[in-house]
């Protein structure tokens, strides 16, 4: 086998060039065709290279390091090398060269959180935020299972009104007339287009990430009120924690999610004060949600107004609408069918969702307005979107960024964060599951008696000993690290790595497409009992409803 394997780029096939006397239907069953034709030709010569590695030996190779991806859909291409000796005898451990794999570089996961990116990748984030939140629910992953005693509430902020929207208020139609289904596309968007405040919704959503800390401020202070004491005390007997998620209403607005629990002085481990209790949680919530106010730090005072379009709010604020509910632990038969595993799996599912989900938008960034023709939007997030890079030309807006958030409607927040002693972190679960990949995968080769230098145990580990992320900050260069320790005291890594691109070349990729339409045998499974199936509800699946459907505002 070569040093490195040459897939080269298919060249594509070219349209017919003279259509200028055939009919419009015609010309575009004419293109349709080609593109089938072309298609079928381009696949027909995939499976040949394909057909060809196969021949050489190295279609088995190539099948293993791919399927190592999970079915990632862009994964990150490196290329160089990572050594790992014993610092005391300088014995070389392993040796692992990109020269030496079947695709001739390191193929990595993605990551990305969002579904319309990489559908793999974000399933396992998905996952890893149930874990996360359950954790800090009812204990585990380092955090004590007393921490399920603790007083918890689940709250639900939303944004105000801009203007009527199609919705579902109750039993009644919709102001409208209609009564609209749940997959009507018309919810959501204004009654009178002309007459909404889009400039007063992208503002908001862009003040969104500071009404959130300004309300965690208002928070601490309405629990110390609450209490007795000042707000410099009060860490000496009760330590707040909260985990959040915001995500996008159908009109395009941004609401947070937000399990928040009251613990002891010092974190989880210990016990909350006898005045902690769910009643004051609640009430203190509200009161923080009512009294947090944003100011716009440069108003516009310059210039006429437009008499057709309404003055910018100066103000910012949360919604009338806030739900708060009393967290329960799993047991618990009540009336109130809010549990941990229910809060979970719910913020799990909003943690993997955008605007591109919810309103139809973009999953990336724009770097012109033309762009905008390229996509199939709906006329409302159109509309938000043309506002967002319309008031990012303005002075008073530049702090904001709004140009380069056009594609989120203007919130450039975090969607999912936590407090330190909130519960685990995403870094310690990533962690957790390499260490047993590594150690599923060393039994396996001693099983084999056999030890190939492959990527198989590379979720991103050959590239975390000792490197920063370089899908994070460095989408180019390279990144060399020498004498780093690594895993123990007693092993040292020396490294280099450079990034080559993203996503797969065009015979890996139908490779990829082949080894996931293949069905795989499921092994069979005995038949499980009701508390079984319960107590297995690990990975965030639920379909029991959370809370009842909370009604956004529909006038400014």
């Amino acid at each position: 086998m070569p040093a490195q394997l040459q897939l080269p780029t298919p060249a594509t096939t070219s349209a017919p060039a003279n259509r200028a006397f055939a009919p419009q239907a015609l010309a575009r069953s004419a293109d349709t065709s080609a593109n089938r034709d072309s298609a079928l030709e381009r696949r027909a010569r995939l499976t040949a290279r394909l057909a060809k590695l196969a021949a050489a030996g190295h279609l088995a190779p190539l099948a293993r390091q791919i399927g190592s991806l999970g079915g990632c859909a862009r994964p990150i291409r490196m290329t160089g090398h990572r050594t790992r000796l014993d610092a005391a005898t300088g014995q070389i451990l392993d040796h692992l060269d990109t020269r030496h794999l079947p695709a001739g570089e390191l193929l990595l996961r993605c990551g990305n959180r969002r579904a319309t990116r990489c559908r793999s990748c974000s399933h396992v984030y998905r996952y890893d935020t149930y874990q996360l939140i359950a954790a800090g629910l009812r204990g585990g992953k380092t955090v004590p299972t007393s921490v399920s005693t603790h007083p918890r509430v689940f709250a639900t902020l939303t944004a105000p009104g801009f203007g009527p929207v199609h919705n579902q208020p109750g039993a009644s139609p919709c102001a409208c007339g209609t009564r609209h289904s749940d997959a009507d596309p018309l919810l959501g968007t204004p009654l009178n287009p002309a007459r909404y405040d889009y400039t007063g919704a992208v503002l908001w959503n862009a003040h969104a990430p500071a009404l959130w800390a300004r309300f965690t401020t208002h928070l601490r202070r309405e629990i110390a009120h609450a209490a007795g004491l000042t707000q410099r005390t009060l860490r000496h007997h009760a330590t707040l924690s909260y985990a959040k998620v915001a995500e996008y209403q159908k009109r395009g607005q941004i609401h947070f999610h937000t399990v928040i629990r009251i613990d002891g002085p010092t974190g989880p481990h210990s016990t909350p004060p006898a005045w902690a209790t769910t009643g004051l949680l609640d009430h203190a919530v509200r009161a923080a949600a009512k009294r947090t106010r944003v100011q716009h730090r440069h108003p516009s005072r310059t210039g006429e107004a437009d008499p057709a379009q309404p003055p910018e709010p100066s103000v910012f604020r949360f919604g009338r609408q806030i739900d708060v509910r009393a967290i329960h632990s799993t047991d618990f038969t009540g009336d109130a069918p809010v549990t941990d595993r229910h809060v979970a799996a719910y913020i799990a599912k909003y943690a993997t969702k955008g605007a591109e989900t919810t309103t139809g938008t973009l999953d990336r960034r724009l770097r012109f307005l033309a762009e905008l023709a390229q996509h199939d939007l709906t006329d409302h997030a159109r509309r938000m979107i043309h506002t967002a890079w319309h008031l990012g030309t303005r002075p008073q807006h530049a702090h904001l960024r709004l140009r380069q958030w056009a594609h989120m409607l203007g919130f450039r927040g975090h969607f999912s964060t936590r407090t330190r002693h909130y519960s685990t972190t995403l870094t310690h679960l990533r962690a957790e599951r390499t260490t047993w990949r590594t150690h599923h995968d060393d039994a396996q080769q001693r099983s084999e008696q056999v030890q190939p230098v492959t990527d198989q145990h590379s979720d991103r580990a050959d590239l975390t000993a000792g490197h920063t992320d370089p899908a994070a900050g460095h989408p180019s260069g390279h990144h060399a690290q020498s004498g780093r320790r690594a895993g123990t005291d007693t092993t040292l890594v020396i490294s280099h790595w450079q990034y080559t691109g993203s996503g797969l070349l065009p015979e890996l990729a139908h490779l990829a497409q082949l080894l996931a339409a293949a069905p795989r045998p499921r092994p069979e499974q005995p038949a499980r009992t009701r508390q079984a199936r319960r107590a297995s509800d690990h990975a965030g699946h639920s379909t029991d409803p959370l809370t009842a459907p909370v009604q956004t505002e529909v006038t400014g």
